[in-house]
């Protein structure tokens, strides 16, 4: 069993900007980071299986934005490095949410730079930054609601609207230091937002391509492929039904009911085999158990 757990370990880490290895999370020892053991980011960033979830639906979500769109589409080598593209976005998230507070910073400091030199022009013609204040809490708002959706549907389905606002407020501050403004800060904040900027969202033949891009990427193994199929799937079950019919990805009741049951079936699989992840050196350095 222990070879088993080690090389599905072996296999989910491959996947995550662990793999990177430019982050030492269980150094310096006892530096709570920006947020700390205590905080509701450490418990929402903490289950490997939602937050992948979360995060694909998070990109399909991003794409109905055009100026996203347009940065994704002339500044990323999506095309050539989806799974390169997936570790460089862990690798910030779980760095800025378990990392030690220099860690963080350098890689808020390091995304921002990049954000400088990502300009151009839409298909529509509209101008783009990446650096955009509003184009930011776009990216933001996209990521951090799916990543509670997915922790309330596959991790904890109870939790409190007290603490579902909490996440909210904390995470706020990651956006902020990359130059975000009037970030939503609580649930109806972000649920008001998300209406707000519906008229502003298309879906068009470049969206599709990245759409066709992700659901033909390649699994890095064998056996990661089925289980990366059924990710895939449950990220786009997870989308507002809203988007997913911009996108074209409507699911009927009997797959999102598989796939559920297939999630919660292997979900609890991959939290077994994960004794090594961002939480847990992050633990590690703190001194928890």
């Amino acid at each position: 069993m222990e070879a088993i757990r080690r090389r599905i370990e072996t296999q989910v880490m491959s996947l995550t900007g662990l793999s990177l290895g430019q982050l030492d999370l269980e150094n310096p020892k006892g530096d709570p980071g920006l947020f700390g053991p205590g905080s509701i980011s450490w418990r929402v960033h903490g289950d490997f299986p939602s937050m992948l979830i979360g995060g694909i639906s998070a990109l399909l979500l991003q794409l109905l934005h055009p100026l996203a769109l347009a940065g994704v589409w002339d500044h990323s080598n999506f095309r050539q490095d989806l799974l390169g593209r997936l570790r460089r976005t862990s690798q910030f998230i779980s760095g800025t949410t378990f990392g030690s507070t220099q860690d963080a910073n350098w890689l808020i400091e390091k995304v921002r730079t990049i954000h400088l030199q990502v300009v151009g022009s839409a298909a529509d013609g509209r101008p783009y930054a990446a650096s955009d204040p509003d184009l930011l809490t776009w990216v933001h708002v996209a990521e951090v609601s799916s990543f509670l959706a997915a922790h309330m549907r596959y991790r904890n389905p109870h939790l409190p609207i007290a603490d579902q606002d909490a996440y909210y407020a904390e995470i706020a501050l990651i956006a902020e230091r990359l130059g975000a403004r009037n970030v939503p800060r609580s649930r109806q904040q972000i649920a008001d937002y998300l209406q707000a900027m519906r008229p502003q969202l298309i879906c068009d033949t470049r969206s599709h391509e990245v759409v066709q891009v992700l659901l033909d990427a390649p699994a890095p193994s064998r056996l990661a492929q089925p289980v990366g199929a059924l990710m895939l799937r449950a990220g786009i079950d997870l989308l507002p039904e809203w988007a997913s019919t911009m996108l074209e990805l409507s699911q009927n009741p009997l797959q999102r009911r598989l796939i559920r049951l297939g999630i919660n079936s292997t979900a609890p699989v991959l939290r077994w085999a994960m004794r090594d992840g961002s939480a847990h050196r992050a633990r590690r350095r703190m001194g928890i158990a």
